[in-house]
């Protein structure tokens, strides 16, 4: 899906959960991305541990990982993010925030992203289910790394409110030539 017509997380609270199968072997690969190798975020699952990275712009890779491997199954996999601070966008930085890991309901990983990309993802930023096609997101996997297992419905949950610095945002605007 073209990221103008996919949901717009950046610089709200967001929710994304994947309903999956996972088979006995384990099923490694993208449940979700968006963007590429010069700023984006995948959710995913590697050597059976459940992931959740932002890549900013290319600058910095904040992982949030779950603190065990996954079992097989049935299982609805989720994160959440949560903003603490607000954007910075006339310095091209997003807001920071926290991330929390589920595993069916229960948290299982939590961390810290200390700046997103403010106004978009990186020239890819195309929203993927079950792959990260073009360059990868983040350098721990080879693209398109596809999900070995059964995905059978992703839900991208926008319903917080957006933060967001309108008057820096038309500084920016107006700055451009």
């Amino acid at each position: 899906m073209p990221a103008g017509a996919g949901p717009r997380i950046l610089n709200r609270p967001f929710t994304i959960t994947a309903e999956v199968e996972i088979p006995t072997e384990g099923a490694d690969g993208v449940l979700l991305s968006m963007g590429g190798s010069d700023g984006g975020l995948a959710f995913y699952i590697q050597e059976g541990i459940l992931t959740y990275v932002h890549n900013y712009l290319a600058i910095d890779h904040s992982y949030t990982r779950a603190r065990r491997r996954l079992p097989e199954g049935h299982h609805f996999l989720s994160m959440e993010f949560e903003p603490t601070g607000a954007p910075d966008v006339a310095h091209g930085k997003g807001v920071s925030g926290n991330v929390t890991l589920f595993v069916d309901g229960e948290k299982v990983g939590e961390g810290e992203i200390p700046v997103t990309a403010p106004f978009r993802l990186g020239q890819g930023a195309a929203m993927l289910v079950g792959a990260d096609a073009g360059a990868a997101v983040t350098p721990e996997y080879r693209a398109p790394f596809r999900f070995r297992g059964k995905i059978k419905r992703i839900i991208v949950d926008v319903s917080g409110e957006h933060v967001a610095d309108y008057e820096a945002e038309m500084r920016v605007a107006l700055a451009k030539d």
